[in-house]
Protein backbone atom coordinates (compact mmCIF):
# COMPACT_ATOMS: atom_id res chain seq x y z
CA UNK A 1 0.00 0.00 0.00
CA UNK A 2 1.02 3.47 -1.24
CA UNK A 3 2.21 5.63 1.63
CA UNK A 4 0.21 8.56 -0.67
CA UNK A 5 -3.09 6.60 -0.65
CA UNK A 6 -6.11 7.46 1.29
CA UNK A 7 -6.32 6.04 4.94
CA UNK A 8 -8.81 6.50 7.58
CA UNK A 9 -8.30 9.19 10.16
CA UNK A 10 -5.75 8.07 12.70
CA UNK A 11 -8.12 8.87 15.44
CA UNK A 12 -10.39 5.77 14.20
CA UNK A 13 -7.47 3.67 13.71
CA UNK A 14 -6.57 3.97 17.78
CA UNK A 15 -10.26 3.23 18.83
CA UNK A 16 -10.66 0.65 16.28
CA UNK A 17 -7.90 -1.05 15.38
CA UNK A 18 -5.56 -3.45 18.09
CA UNK A 19 -2.50 -5.64 17.36
CA UNK A 20 -2.15 -8.86 19.27
CA UNK A 21 1.34 -9.09 19.18
CA UNK A 22 3.18 -12.10 19.73
CA UNK A 23 5.49 -11.58 22.40
CA UNK A 24 8.85 -14.12 23.50
CA UNK A 25 7.95 -15.25 27.00
CA UNK A 26 10.31 -13.70 29.69
CA UNK A 27 9.76 -13.92 33.44
CA UNK A 28 8.48 -10.76 35.41
CA UNK A 29 11.55 -10.74 37.85
CA UNK A 30 13.70 -10.63 34.63
CA UNK A 31 12.07 -8.03 32.49
CA UNK A 32 12.07 -5.43 35.58
CA UNK A 33 15.72 -6.09 35.48
CA UNK A 34 16.18 -5.58 32.00
CA UNK A 35 13.64 -2.50 32.29
CA UNK A 36 16.06 -0.80 34.58
CA UNK A 37 17.65 2.76 33.76
CA UNK A 38 21.14 3.78 34.38
CA UNK A 39 22.73 6.98 34.75
CA UNK A 40 26.56 5.75 34.50
CA UNK A 41 25.78 3.90 31.01
CA UNK A 42 23.51 6.58 29.72
CA UNK A 43 26.44 8.83 29.85
CA UNK A 44 28.82 6.31 28.57
CA UNK A 45 26.47 6.47 25.68
CA UNK A 46 25.95 10.17 25.03
CA UNK A 47 28.99 11.29 26.05
CA UNK A 48 31.05 8.92 24.21
CA UNK A 49 29.24 9.22 21.17
CA UNK A 50 29.53 13.27 21.43
CA UNK A 51 33.29 12.78 22.80
CA UNK A 52 33.94 10.78 19.14
CA UNK A 53 32.40 13.33 17.66
CA UNK A 54 34.64 16.72 19.06
CA UNK A 55 37.46 14.52 18.72
CA UNK A 56 37.51 13.81 15.10
CA UNK A 57 36.24 17.60 14.49
CA UNK A 58 39.40 18.68 16.52
CA UNK A 59 41.33 16.48 14.18
CA UNK A 60 39.79 18.53 10.94
CA UNK A 61 39.93 21.54 12.82
CA UNK A 62 44.02 20.80 12.93
CA UNK A 63 44.40 19.81 9.41
CA UNK A 64 42.69 22.24 8.18
CA UNK A 65 44.93 24.69 10.26
CA UNK A 66 48.21 22.82 8.79
CA UNK A 67 46.95 23.09 5.35
CA UNK A 68 46.68 18.79 5.17
CA UNK A 69 44.20 18.88 3.37
CA UNK A 70 44.18 14.78 2.39
CA UNK A 71 44.18 14.37 6.63
CA UNK A 72 41.64 16.66 6.38
CA UNK A 73 39.33 14.69 4.08
CA UNK A 74 40.05 11.79 6.16
CA UNK A 75 39.10 13.63 9.55
CA UNK A 76 35.96 14.66 8.33
CA UNK A 77 34.70 10.97 6.60
CA UNK A 78 35.39 10.46 9.87
CA UNK A 79 33.45 12.91 11.57
CA UNK A 80 30.72 12.56 9.09
CA UNK A 81 30.30 8.94 9.74
CA UNK A 82 30.12 9.54 13.87
CA UNK A 83 27.74 12.50 13.12
CA UNK A 84 25.43 10.53 10.62
CA UNK A 85 24.10 8.31 13.57
CA UNK A 86 22.95 11.26 15.43
CA UNK A 87 19.43 11.42 13.59
CA UNK A 88 18.99 7.68 13.86
CA UNK A 89 20.45 6.23 17.12
CA UNK A 90 20.49 8.79 20.02
CA UNK A 91 17.65 10.30 18.79
CA UNK A 92 15.74 7.38 18.79
CA UNK A 93 16.60 6.42 22.03
CA UNK A 94 16.66 9.29 24.23
CA UNK A 95 13.39 10.02 22.26
CA UNK A 96 11.92 6.63 23.85
CA UNK A 97 13.07 8.16 26.87
CA UNK A 98 14.91 4.70 28.18
CA UNK A 99 18.71 5.67 28.23
CA UNK A 100 18.72 7.77 31.30
CA UNK A 101 17.41 7.42 34.78
CA UNK A 102 17.29 10.67 35.37
CA UNK A 103 14.67 11.72 33.06
CA UNK A 104 15.66 15.51 32.50
CA UNK A 105 19.36 14.42 31.29
CA UNK A 106 17.23 12.28 28.52
CA UNK A 107 15.48 15.37 27.47
CA UNK A 108 18.80 17.47 27.22
CA UNK A 109 20.81 14.98 25.13
CA UNK A 110 17.77 14.76 23.32
CA UNK A 111 17.77 18.79 22.27
CA UNK A 112 21.46 18.36 21.82
CA UNK A 113 21.91 15.58 19.74
CA UNK A 114 18.84 16.51 17.49
CA UNK A 115 20.17 20.19 16.91
CA UNK A 116 23.62 18.88 15.14
CA UNK A 117 21.27 16.19 13.23
CA UNK A 118 18.89 18.60 11.86
CA UNK A 119 16.29 16.32 13.66
CA UNK A 120 12.92 17.29 14.72
CA UNK A 121 12.30 14.93 17.72
CA UNK A 122 8.50 16.25 17.92
CA UNK A 123 7.68 14.90 14.73
CA UNK A 124 9.20 11.39 15.30
CA UNK A 125 7.58 11.23 18.36
CA UNK A 126 4.34 11.56 17.02
CA UNK A 127 5.16 9.44 14.00
CA UNK A 128 7.51 6.69 16.36
CA UNK A 129 4.79 6.48 18.46
CA UNK A 130 2.47 4.81 15.73
CA UNK A 131 5.55 2.71 14.58
CA UNK A 132 5.55 0.85 17.32
CA UNK A 133 2.16 0.09 17.84
CA UNK A 134 1.23 -0.54 14.73
CA UNK A 135 4.78 -2.12 12.92
CA UNK A 136 4.30 -2.26 9.42
CA UNK A 137 0.54 -2.29 9.46
CA UNK A 138 -0.45 0.04 6.96
CA UNK A 139 -3.78 1.15 8.65
CA UNK A 140 -1.39 2.93 11.40
CA UNK A 141 2.34 2.82 10.73
CA UNK A 142 3.35 5.08 7.56
CA UNK A 143 6.72 5.33 9.25
CA UNK A 144 8.15 2.42 7.30
CA UNK A 145 6.16 1.30 3.97
CA UNK A 146 6.98 -1.66 2.07
CA UNK A 147 8.69 -2.70 -0.20
CA UNK A 148 12.10 -0.77 0.37
CA UNK A 149 14.52 -0.70 -2.42
CA UNK A 150 18.55 -2.02 -0.91
CA UNK A 151 19.75 0.15 -3.22
CA UNK A 152 23.26 -0.34 -4.18
CA UNK A 153 23.62 2.07 -7.39
CA UNK A 154 26.73 3.61 -7.84
CA UNK A 155 25.14 7.73 -7.78
CA UNK A 156 23.29 7.21 -4.87
CA UNK A 157 26.87 4.82 -3.48
CA UNK A 158 28.88 8.00 -4.04
CA UNK A 159 27.03 10.37 -2.23
CA UNK A 160 27.04 7.92 0.47
CA UNK A 161 30.65 7.74 0.47
CA UNK A 162 30.86 11.56 0.21
CA UNK A 163 28.52 14.74 0.45
CA UNK A 164 24.93 13.86 0.56
CA UNK A 165 23.39 16.27 -1.82
CA UNK A 166 19.90 14.54 -2.57
CA UNK A 167 20.00 10.97 -0.89
CA UNK A 168 17.65 8.40 -0.59
CA UNK A 169 16.24 5.73 2.57
CA UNK A 170 18.15 5.46 5.26
CA UNK A 171 20.02 8.30 4.90
CA UNK A 172 20.08 12.33 5.70
CA UNK A 173 20.88 14.27 2.63
CA UNK A 174 21.26 18.59 2.70
CA UNK A 175 18.61 19.18 -0.08
CA UNK A 176 15.56 17.06 1.79
CA UNK A 177 16.59 17.58 5.17
CA UNK A 178 17.11 21.55 5.29
CA UNK A 179 13.60 21.97 2.35
CA UNK A 180 11.58 19.66 5.22
CA UNK A 181 12.97 22.10 8.14
CA UNK A 182 12.08 25.13 6.46
CA UNK A 183 8.41 23.94 5.20
CA UNK A 184 7.98 23.13 8.87
CA UNK A 185 9.74 26.14 10.05
CA UNK A 186 6.64 27.77 8.16
CA UNK A 187 3.86 26.00 9.16
CA UNK A 188 4.12 23.23 6.59
CA UNK A 189 4.78 19.46 5.77
CA UNK A 190 7.64 17.45 4.62
CA UNK A 191 6.92 15.62 1.63
CA UNK A 192 9.00 12.52 1.97
CA UNK A 193 6.39 10.55 3.74
CA UNK A 194 3.46 11.85 1.50
CA UNK A 195 -0.24 11.99 3.45
CA UNK A 196 1.82 10.68 6.74
CA UNK A 197 2.54 14.25 8.63
CA UNK A 198 -0.77 16.09 8.00
CA UNK A 199 -2.80 12.70 9.06
CA UNK A 200 -0.84 12.65 12.34
CA UNK A 201 -1.29 16.07 13.28
CA UNK A 202 -5.01 16.53 11.88
CA UNK A 203 -6.39 16.59 15.91
CA UNK A 204 -3.52 17.94 17.43
CA UNK A 205 -2.57 21.46 16.78
CA UNK A 206 -0.98 22.05 20.03
CA UNK A 207 1.58 18.95 19.20
CA UNK A 208 2.22 20.86 15.42
CA UNK A 209 3.07 24.22 17.32
CA UNK A 210 5.70 22.64 18.84
CA UNK A 211 7.26 21.19 15.79
CA UNK A 212 7.26 24.06 13.92
CA UNK A 213 8.91 25.88 17.20
CA UNK A 214 11.70 23.42 17.10
CA UNK A 215 12.41 23.67 13.36
CA UNK A 216 12.31 27.51 14.07
CA UNK A 217 15.02 26.93 16.64
CA UNK A 218 17.13 24.35 14.20
CA UNK A 219 17.08 27.03 11.38
CA UNK A 220 18.33 29.98 14.21
CA UNK A 221 21.15 27.47 15.94
CA UNK A 222 22.56 26.26 11.88
CA UNK A 223 22.30 30.08 10.82
CA UNK A 224 24.06 31.02 14.08
CA UNK A 225 27.11 28.60 13.14
CA UNK A 226 26.95 30.25 9.75
CA UNK A 227 26.64 33.54 11.34
CA UNK A 228 30.02 32.99 13.56
CA UNK A 229 32.12 31.53 10.34
CA UNK A 230 31.48 34.94 8.48
CA UNK A 231 32.45 36.81 11.31
CA UNK A 232 35.49 35.25 12.55
CA UNK A 233 36.28 34.09 8.88
CA UNK A 234 36.45 30.51 10.28
CA UNK A 235 34.99 28.55 7.40
CA UNK A 236 35.75 25.95 8.25
CA UNK A 237 32.97 26.09 11.35
CA UNK A 238 30.19 25.05 9.05
CA UNK A 239 31.48 21.60 7.83
CA UNK A 240 32.60 20.64 11.61
CA UNK A 241 29.13 21.59 13.03
CA UNK A 242 26.31 21.74 10.30
CA UNK A 243 27.62 19.91 7.48
CA UNK A 244 28.85 16.91 9.43
CA UNK A 245 25.42 14.59 9.47
CA UNK A 246 25.60 15.05 5.55
CA UNK A 247 29.00 13.68 4.98
CA UNK A 248 29.79 10.03 5.01
CA UNK A 249 26.58 8.49 5.26
CA UNK A 250 28.02 4.88 3.89
CA UNK A 251 28.13 3.46 7.24
CA UNK A 252 24.28 4.52 8.62
CA UNK A 253 23.12 3.13 5.46
CA UNK A 254 23.86 0.00 5.21
CA UNK A 255 23.41 -0.82 9.22
CA UNK A 256 20.43 0.49 9.13
CA UNK A 257 18.61 -0.75 6.13
CA UNK A 258 18.06 -4.37 7.20
CA UNK A 259 16.00 -3.46 9.93
CA UNK A 260 12.50 -3.79 8.07
CA UNK A 261 13.41 -4.23 4.53
CA UNK A 262 12.71 -7.21 2.32
CA UNK A 263 10.42 -8.43 5.28
CA UNK A 264 6.61 -8.74 6.05
CA UNK A 265 3.83 -6.41 7.03
CA UNK A 266 0.44 -7.05 8.47
CA UNK A 267 2.05 -9.88 10.62
CA UNK A 268 1.30 -9.78 14.17
CA UNK A 269 4.72 -10.81 15.06
CA UNK A 270 7.64 -8.70 15.35
CA UNK A 271 9.73 -11.76 14.37
CA UNK A 272 8.54 -11.47 10.80
CA UNK A 273 8.73 -7.96 9.72
CA UNK A 274 11.96 -6.91 11.78
CA UNK A 275 15.42 -7.80 11.81
CA UNK A 276 17.68 -8.02 14.09
CA UNK A 277 22.01 -8.53 13.17
CA UNK A 278 25.43 -8.79 14.35
CA UNK A 279 27.35 -6.28 13.93
CA UNK A 280 31.60 -4.82 14.88
CA UNK A 281 31.29 -3.28 17.75
CA UNK A 282 32.31 0.17 16.93
CA UNK A 283 29.70 -0.07 14.50
CA UNK A 284 27.16 -1.72 17.43
CA UNK A 285 28.03 1.76 19.49
CA UNK A 286 27.76 4.14 16.88
CA UNK A 287 24.11 2.97 16.53
CA UNK A 288 22.83 2.29 20.09
CA UNK A 289 22.96 -1.29 20.36
CA UNK A 290 19.58 -0.90 17.64
CA UNK A 291 21.00 -3.70 15.54
CA UNK A 292 18.95 -6.00 18.53
CA UNK A 293 15.47 -4.63 16.29
CA UNK A 294 13.61 -6.92 16.48
CA UNK A 295 14.07 -7.49 20.76
CA UNK A 296 13.67 -3.13 20.79
CA UNK A 297 10.11 -3.49 18.93
CA UNK A 298 9.32 -7.00 21.05
CA UNK A 299 10.01 -4.71 24.41
CA UNK A 300 10.34 -1.49 23.52
CA UNK A 301 10.77 0.59 27.18
CA UNK A 302 14.48 -1.81 27.80
CA UNK A 303 17.38 0.57 27.49
CA UNK A 304 19.38 0.01 24.32
CA UNK A 305 22.72 -0.82 26.22
CA UNK A 306 20.16 -3.46 27.90
CA UNK A 307 19.35 -4.98 24.40
CA UNK A 308 22.69 -7.86 24.03
CA UNK A 309 21.48 -9.44 27.40
CA UNK A 310 17.55 -9.17 26.40
CA UNK A 311 18.61 -11.03 23.05
CA UNK A 312 20.16 -13.69 24.96
CA UNK A 313 17.02 -14.52 27.30
CA UNK A 314 15.01 -14.97 24.31
CA UNK A 315 17.02 -16.25 21.72
CA UNK A 316 15.72 -19.96 21.93
CA UNK A 317 12.39 -18.14 20.68
CA UNK A 318 13.78 -15.86 18.04
CA UNK A 319 15.17 -16.56 15.09
CA UNK A 320 18.97 -16.84 13.97
CA UNK A 321 20.68 -13.00 13.94
CA UNK A 322 21.76 -12.47 10.51
CA UNK A 323 25.77 -11.14 9.57
CA UNK A 324 25.42 -7.25 8.16
CA UNK A 325 26.32 -9.30 4.84
CA UNK A 326 23.69 -12.25 5.40
CA UNK A 327 21.06 -9.13 5.77
CA UNK A 328 21.81 -7.39 2.31
CA UNK A 329 22.41 -10.54 0.45
CA UNK A 330 18.92 -11.80 1.89
CA UNK A 331 17.44 -8.01 1.26
CA UNK A 332 18.72 -8.20 -2.11
CA UNK A 333 17.48 -11.67 -3.34
CA UNK A 334 13.98 -10.79 -1.78
CA UNK A 335 14.24 -7.49 -4.30
CA UNK A 336 14.84 -9.57 -6.84
CA UNK A 337 12.46 -11.48 -6.20
CA UNK A 338 9.68 -8.74 -5.82
CA UNK A 339 10.33 -7.48 -9.40
CA UNK A 340 9.10 -10.42 -10.70
CA UNK A 341 5.95 -11.41 -8.25
CA UNK A 342 5.15 -7.71 -6.67
CA UNK A 343 3.37 -9.60 -3.82
CA UNK A 344 6.12 -11.84 -2.30
CA UNK A 345 7.85 -10.97 0.65
CA UNK A 346 10.31 -12.81 3.07
CA UNK A 347 8.84 -15.27 5.06
CA UNK A 348 11.73 -15.44 8.28
CA UNK A 349 12.05 -18.86 9.29
CA UNK A 350 11.05 -19.22 13.04
CA UNK A 351 10.84 -21.75 16.03
CA UNK A 352 7.91 -23.17 17.42
CA UNK A 353 5.80 -20.91 18.63
CA UNK A 354 5.14 -21.49 22.50
CA UNK A 355 1.79 -21.12 24.22
CA UNK A 356 2.81 -18.89 27.03
CA UNK A 357 3.77 -16.18 24.62
CA UNK A 358 0.28 -15.16 24.51
CA UNK A 359 -0.34 -11.25 23.80
CA UNK A 360 -0.86 -9.13 26.77
CA UNK A 361 0.28 -11.06 29.70
CA UNK A 362 2.45 -8.25 31.38
CA UNK A 363 1.62 -4.50 30.98
CA UNK A 364 5.21 -3.76 30.67
CA UNK A 365 5.95 -5.95 28.20
CA UNK A 366 4.44 -4.18 25.60
CA UNK A 367 5.63 -0.73 27.18
CA UNK A 368 7.12 2.14 24.38
CA UNK A 369 8.53 4.18 27.07
CA UNK A 370 7.91 7.66 27.13
CA UNK A 371 8.41 8.83 23.49
CA UNK A 372 4.64 9.50 22.99
CA UNK A 373 3.00 12.70 22.97
CA UNK A 374 0.63 13.54 25.39
CA UNK A 375 -1.41 13.51 23.29
CA UNK A 376 -1.00 9.93 22.48
CA UNK A 377 -0.92 8.16 25.58
CA UNK A 378 -2.77 6.13 27.07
Amino acid sequence: MSASEKHEPLNEVRDAFHVDWYRCPIERTTLLGLLERSDARGWQLALGHLGLFVGTGLIAYYCYTQALWVGLGLALFAHGTIASFFPVSPVHELGHGTVFKTPWLNAVFLRVFSLLGWWNYHEYAMSHTYHHRYTLHPRGDREVVLPRYPSLQLPYLIQLFTFNLFGGTESTAFVPRVTDVLRTAFGGYRKDKGEWFPALYEEHPQERRQAVRWARCLLLFHLSVLGLSIALELWVLPLLISLPVFTANALRYFVGMPMHCGLRDDVPDFRLCVRSITLDPLSEFLYWHMNWHTEHHMFAAVPCYRLPRLHQTVAPDMPTPRTLIGAWREMRETWRRQRADPSYQFDTPLPPKREDGAPGLDPLSASIGEIAPAALRG
